[in-house]
C-alpha cells in the first residue's frame, strides 16, 4: 500500500500483536476470512522467527470500580459478565490462539499499553517494530497505533488484519490517519518485508 514500508531486518525485534477476542470476532463481516488471514500472517511470522504477541480487554472483580466520567465504565458495567476475566467472550479466538513463549497481556483499557507491563515485555526483549492487527480498528488498533508512536516503536498496520463495524471509519483511519503515525500494509506484502538474509 505505500512504496515506505521498511524492510524488518531482525525476527527478534519486531513483534505481531494482536486483539482477536472471541467475543468481538464474530461481529465483523467476513470473519472466517479475517481470521484465516491472521493465522496466515502469525504463521509467516512464526516461520520467519519474529515473536507473536496478544492483548485482550478483560476485568477481574476489583477492576469494575470506575470513576462516574467513564463512558468505558458505563459501558462495562451495563455488559454484566461479559467483559470478566473468567468470561468466555473475552478469551482469544482459538483459531489464532497463543502458543507458550508468546506474549499475552490483559488489559483494562483500550489500548495495549496503558493498563499493561507491554511496553516493559517488550523493552526487556529488545522489540523495536510492532506490526499490528485486530478488532477493532477504531478501538484498539486506533489506540495502540498513537501509544506505540508516542513510545518510540516502529508501528507497522496490517490493513486486511484488522476490521471494524463500521466499513466507512476503518477505511478512513487506513487511509488517512494511520499513515501520520504507521506503516499500512498488508498480508500480501508482508513477506516482502521480512528480511531472510
Amino acid at each position: 500500500m505505500t512504496d515506505q514500508i521498511p524492510l524488518l531486518e531482525s525476527p527478534h525485534t519486531a513483534l505481531l500483536l494482536m486483539d482477536y477476542q472471541a467475543g468481538i470476532v464474530a461481529r465483523v463481516p467476513e470473519a472466517d476470512q479475517l481470521v484465516e488471514r491472521v493465522r496466515a500472517a502469525i504463521d509467516l511470522v512464526r516461520d520467519w522467527g519474529g515473536q507473536i504477541g496478544y492483548v485482550r480487554v478483560a476485568f477481574e472483580d476489583e477492576d469494575f470500580d470506575f470513576p462516574d466520567s467513564s463512558r468505558m465504565g458505563v459501558s462495562v458495567r451495563d455488559s454484566g459478565r461479559t467483559f470478566h476475566a473468567d468470561s468466555p467472550t473475552t478469551a482469544i479466538d482459538g483459531r489464532v490462539a497463543p502458543v507458550p513463549g508468546d506474549v499475552v497481556v490483559r488489559k483494562t483499557r483500550i489500548g495495549a499499553f496503558s493498563t499493561t507491563d507491554l511496553h516493559d515485555q517488550l523493552q526487556d526483549s529488545g522489540v523495536d517494530t510492532l506490526v499490528l492487527a485486530g478488532i477493532s480498528t477504531s478501538g484498539v488498533v486506533l489506540s495502540t497505533v498513537i501509544e506505540a508512536h508516542d513510545l518510540d516503536y516502529r508501528v507497522l498496520v496490517l490493513a486486511d488484519g484488522c476490521a471494524d463495524t463500521d466499513p466507512e471509519v476503518h477505511t478512513f483511519l487506513l487511509e488517512r490517519i494511520f499513515p501520520r503515525r504507521a506503516v499500512v500494509t498488508t498480508l500480501a506484502e508482508l513477506p516482502s518485508l521480512l528480511s531472510v538474509g
